[in-house]
């Protein structure tokens, strides 16, 4: 994850967010078929952006780091591919809905 962050930076106050996958696997050995595994809205901070202007003109600075946890809306973002194996979602830091401690 770090080469893609050195490689890839959002504009302005967007988050770059990679989302956790969902369990495979139960517990017990069981392989879970796609349909039974909930949604999974949590992902982790890969890339961020400077920061945008409020309404007024000053500049805020974005409030979350690489490699922080956040809570993702059900829909929006924009996914984007940047390596072969792993799919990326980039959000406004305004659209996620919490950061988790």
């Amino acid at each position: 994850m770090a080469s893609v962050a050195t490689k890839f930076r959002p504009l302005f106050d967007r988050v770059l967010v990679k989302k956790l996958e969902a369990l495979k696997q139960s517990k017990g050995g069981i392989m879970l078929p796609e349909n039974a595994s909930k949604k999974i809205l949590e992902g982790t901070v890969v890339a961020v952006g400077p920061g945008g202007r409020n309404p007024e003109g000053s500049f805020v600075p974005v409030d979350l780091k690489v490699g922080d946890r956040v809570l993702l809306p059900e829909y929006g973002g924009t996914k984007i591919q940047l390596d072969e194996d792993d799919t990326y979602t980039i959000y406004k830091e305004s659209d996620l809905l919490a950061k988790i401690e």
